[in-house]
């Protein structure tokens, strides 16, 4: 990845004001401004590019749009960046004056520094800097087009049957008509209604924040008395509190408390579930709770989908997350963000942590009524074994005004995504899928 990104995430490193988007097919052309600015900005040569000056035009909807280039070491761009604008709904907006780069319907196209030669356009069909369609050069007649969001590649070299400058001045429909049956449009345009028990759910669980504590080995039986999980015996009430594994029983238990009127007892909760490990494994599993984790979200999670849905949810191989939509990720490498292959899912381990962002955001679309268990583990120790060591609860949603937002609940406290990621390089993540409720009560 060119060094330019780095100029251009420093660059939308900014206090985002956000509002509702409109449909993809709603953003207001401005291909007759593109072509206005054609030969003066895409084709010049890259010396009289970059010593212009930034100016603002105005399209025939009387939308702004912020002309200027960002340079880079190698590569420099030139930004056509819509107005952001704020508002209530979709239809009632206004405009902020802020030109981020990143306003839905804003358009970059790269060029090198040296030859002038331009190597990418990017467009942002969503008011999000974390997603947005790419188009590549091919040949004379075609151009490739990458679907990014959150880093990941949801789709990759997309065949588009137009040469890579004509689409300079070309429609962005006119574009999205020639790959729509390709094209995941749903990644775009999220139903904000789908998530209002995740709101809920949310806000619930924030209130109750402030009456709990860290507890190594703590959890809350059914009787609703703290305990510890190893050997079920009563905490001393002066200190009493959860750890992770605690912490998402308390969750659990309230959301199925309003529907059963008890709480889940802890051993059933501890004992395997499906299928993890190895005769090798087997004589280390008491010694160094390998599959701890793994078999206590499991086990929540086959509680609540019996409970919640049916019990034919209540089996591994509804539940568990196993796919994923891409197969490239962007990888923080010092000064670069590389493309790098990415598994997918793997047996007894789950998905490599540095495609969990993009995995969370394309589950939020496909599954609009989950959030997400998840345990944490690492190969380590002698012998090497994987052991998962810590559980969370990631809830992926989109809030009032169509922001992509990820709750994190750990041990007894809620923490951001960005440090529960920074936190766990080179590990993996095993996903269940929890239905999401409004009616919450621990």
């Amino acid at each position: 990845m060119p060094v330019i990104l780095i100029f251009l995430l420093a660059f939308l490193n900014i206090n985002a004001v956000y509002a509702f988007d409109l449909p993809v097919s709603r953003i207001s052309d401005d291909s007759l401004l593109r072509i206005r600015y054609r030969d003066a900005w895409m084709i010049e040569a890259p010396g009289r590019v970059l010593s212009q000056r930034a100016r603002i035009d105005t399209l025939e909807t009387g939308e702004r749009v912020q002309i200027s280039t960002m340079q880079g070491t190698e590569e420099f761009r030139i930004l056509f960046s819509r107005e952001l604008m704020r508002g209530t709904s979709a239809v009632n907006r206004s405009p902020t004056g802020q030109f981020p780069g990143w306003a839905q319907g804003s358009w970059m196209l790269t060029r090198r520094r040296d030859t002038g030669e331009a190597t990418q356009i990017r467009i942002f069909l969503r008011s999000d800097q974390n997603t947005h369609i790419q188009f590549r050069p091919f040949d004379r007649d075609k151009s490739f087009l990458d679907v990014v969001l959150y880093g990941g590649f949801i789709a990759r070299s997309i065949p588009v049957a137009v040469p890579f400058d004509r689409l300079f001045t070309m429609q962005l429909n006119d574009i999205l008509r020639l790959v729509e049956t390709k094209f995941p449009m749903r990644y775009f345009e999220p139903d904000l209604a789908s998530y209002r028990s995740h709101r809920s759910f949310i806000s619930n669980v924030r209130s109750h924040l402030d009456n709990l504590s860290f507890r190594d080995d703590g959890a809350i039986d059914e009787n609703g008395n703290f305990v510890f999980i190893a050997n079920l015996q009563e905490q001393n009430p002066a200190n009493a509190g959860l750890n992770c594994s605690g912490f998402t029983k308390w969750l659990i238990d309230g959301i199925l408390r309003p529907v059963t009127g008890k709480r889940l007892a802890i051993t059933p909760l501890k004992a395997p579930f499906g299928q993890r490990g190895s005769s090798f494994t087997a004589n280390w599993e008491e010694s160094r709770d390998v599959f701890f984790g793994l078999d206590w979200i499991r086990n929540l999670a086959s509680e609540a989908n019996k409970t919640l849905r049916s019990p034919a949810y209540s089996v591994l191989e509804e539940f568990e997350v196993r796919n994923d939509n891409f197969s490239i990720v962007l990888v923080n490498q010092g000064r670069n963000f590389n493309a790098q292959s990415y598994p997918g899912f793997l047996g007894e381990a789950g998905f490599g942590i540095e495609g969990l962002h993009p995995l969370l955001y394309t589950l939020a679309i496909d599954e609009p009524f989950s959030f997400y268990l998840a345990a944490v583990s690492i190969e380590q120790g002698s012998p090497r074994l994987r052991q998962y060591f810590h559980v969370a609860a990631l809830v992926p949603y989109f809030d009032e005004n169509g922001v992509f937002r990820i709750v994190v609940f750990e041990s007894a406290e809620e923490t951001s995504f960005t440090a529960f990621r920074n936190r766990y390089p080179g590990h993996h993540i095993n996903l269940v899928k929890i239905p999401v409720s409004s009616r919450f009560d621990p």
